[in-house]
This record gives C-alpha cells, structure tokens and sequence, in this order.
C-alpha cells in the first residue's frame, strides 16, 4: 500500500465517512430506478464539488488544490466501493487533464475555474466504433469546424464542455467544443451499469485547439485508464469484503459455508489477486505525479490486471452469494454490470495486454 501523507490520510477518510453516509449502493439504486437522464444524482455531484473534488488535479490559480492523481485515485477508490455514479471521473479527471496539460492560458481560465467548482461538467470524445481504438480517428477539423461521429462517451448527456480527438491541419490532436454548439447532437445511451454515456455527432461545431497533438491524447487517456483503475479497486474491494462476510454467515449442510476448503481457496485467491492489483493501481497513479517516463507501461499493467482481478471478484461475488445473488434485489449484479462497464472503458484486458507487450518491445 502507498505511503500516505498526512493530507491524502484525511481526504481519503473524508472521502470514505462521505459515500457511507451519503452515497451507500441504496443511493446508487434509487438513482438507477429514477431513470436518471444524466445517470448521476445531481445534488451528490453538488456536495462532492463543494468538497473540493473536482479539483484536486487543478492547480491552485484555477481554483483547484493541485493534490495530485494519486489523491484523485484515493476518492476514486471510495466512490467506486459503494458504486457512486458521478462525473469526477469523466470532468475532474479525464477533460481537466486534457485542458491542464494542453490548454492555452484562455482555456485553461475558461473552464478549469468552472470544472474545480463543479457548475460545468467536462467530457472526453475519443472513440469512434464499438471499442476502444484512439488511433482511428476519422472525425476531421477543418476552418475551425468539427464533423464526426463519436461514440460512448462518459457522461456526454451532462457535459458543457467536450475534448474531442480529430484530424487538424496539424495532424491529429485533441480539440475543444462547447456542448451546447448548434453543430452538436446528442443521442443518450442506456448502458448495463445505468451510467451516464452518449453518442455524439458534429456537424461543423466550433472547435478550438489543444496542444500537444497524438502524444497529449495518450497522456491524457493514461490519466483517465488509471483513474478507472482506481475506482474499479474499490469497487471489487468492496465485493470481496462482502462476499467474504456471507461466506461466515451462510449456513448449509449444517456448517457456515466458509469453512469449506475450496471456498477458502477461491476466497485466497481473490485476496492475493486484489493485492496485486492494489500495487498496480497506485504504482501507475504515482507515476503519473512523478512525469514518469513509464507512464503508459504502468498505466496498461493497473488497468489489465485490475480488469481481471475486478472481473473474477464480481462473478464470484454472484456465485457465491447462490440465488440471492442471481437476482436484482441483491447489490451483487451491480457490481458485476459495473465490472463490464469498466473494463471496456478506455480500453479492456486485451487492449492493454497487447499495448504493453508492445511497449516492451515484444
């Protein structure tokens, strides 16, 4: 486990006592049963802003705390235990990245000010098809507009703001589009994990440049990978540790189920791969507060094993939790919907098995 500072200890306990008393995963199905439009509770989002969390990554001028993404990860890890729909993720994370590390002074003091306190919600626009594949990039800016297709993007119903990959004069590069352009359709996806996502068509919206070209989006997308990863660490934490306490209270063949081998072995297993999967996850986030030239191997290695480790934490937290947790009054498929939600975000298994190979050069 990292070593925290004496700031990160107590955002990480803020951010823990928060979610249990505000936003448990009862909250999380009153929200997927309201049919929320934008798949998030807007009064939560609300209190989290106050809080200070869209902020952290910002620097200090824009009206943010500059903790840094390992500090992210800590409330991203929390959030994820009780499955918190927000846009932290897609806004505090993913889109401030994009302005932060690509931004000219006037974007930057446009809309960092207004993501850090929360009364404009940011959007990352990359993919193009059914999977994650940054380097297909067909959507095209030319004379300051921009025309395309781009498809599942996180929280693309409540963005203000859009960063969109597309061709430029300059080659490919990431832009900035205001959501509310006339050149913007937005067409509501109703996703397994009832999270907010939208496909979104431009047809000749205004856009601006960032810079930083093709290198920007991957740094940009690697911040992103590990902030999922952080999240989906907490999200299977909280599956096994539910998981392991049924197994010490459910009884049958006159015995708690828990004290028969081969669930102490499958519960053992999850245990170590969650571990493993912990030192990824904060060895990727760290790195990225370092600049760390081995950003995008670490950030592959957090968000393949996680994937793994969060997809055989969910199944086993249906098995073992037998018919109770084949049905939708138990929290055990909310956790297994998000397990496949997360793991094709910004790339699944396979994806990040293959890029890291490759950056090793096999």
């Amino acid at each position: 486990m990292a070593v925290l500072s004496e700031e990160q200890s107590m955002l990480r306990d803020a951010a823990k006592s928060w979610v249990q008393e505000k936003s448990p995963v009862t909250a999380f199905r009153k929200m997927r049963d309201s049919g929320a439009e934008l798949g998030y509770d807007a009064a939560a989002w609300n209190e989290m802003a106050e809080m200070g969390w869209a902020g952290v990554i910002i620097p200090e001028e824009y009206g943010g705390s500059n903790f840094g993404y390992l500090s992210l990860g800590l409330i991203l890890e929390e959030l994820g235990r009780t499955l918190t729909a927000s846009p932290l993720l897609a806004s505090g994370l993913a889109a401030a990245s994009a302005l932060i590390l690509g931004g000219s002074d006037a974007q930057k003091s446009e809309w960092l000010p207004k993501i850090a306190e929360g009364t404009a919600v940011g959007a990352l626009a990359i993919d193009e098809g059914a999977h994650h594949n940054p380097t297909k990039v067909e959507a095209t800016v030319s004379g300051g507009k921009l025309t395309g297709k781009k498809t599942f993007v996180l929280e693309g119903m409540a963005a203000n703001v859009l960063i969109v990959s597309a061709k430029g004069p300059d080659g490919v590069g990431l832009f900035v589009v205001k959501a509310d352009d006339a050149g913007v359709t937005r067409t509501r996806l109703h996703l397994a994990d009832s999270r907010g996502a939208a496909n979104i068509e431009f047809k000749g919206a205004a856009a601006e440049p960032l810079s930083g070209g093709a290198d920007l989006i991957d740094k940009v997308l690697d911040r992103a990978r590990a902030g999922v990863a952080a999240e989906m660490l907490g999200s299977a934490l909280q599956a096994f540790e539910t998981t392991l306490d049924y197994l010490k209270v459910r009884v049958q063949f006159g015995q708690v189920i828990g004290s028969f081998q081969a669930l102490q072995h499958r519960a053992a297993k999850m245990f170590t791969d969650l571990e493993l999967a912990r030192s990824t996850v904060e060895a990727a986030l760290a790195a990225i507060d370092a600049d760390s030239p081995d950003v995008p191997e670490l950030v592959s290695l957090a968000k393949a094993k996680m994937g793994d480790t969060f997809h055989l934490v969910s199944n086993e937290m249906v098995q073992m939790h037998g018919g109770i947790g084949m049905t939708d009054a138990h929290d055990a498929g909310f956790y297994l919907k998000r397990a496949r939600a997360a793991e094709a975000a910004f790339g699944n298994q396979a994806f990040h098995r293959d890029r890291y190979a490759r950056i090793q050069g096999y």
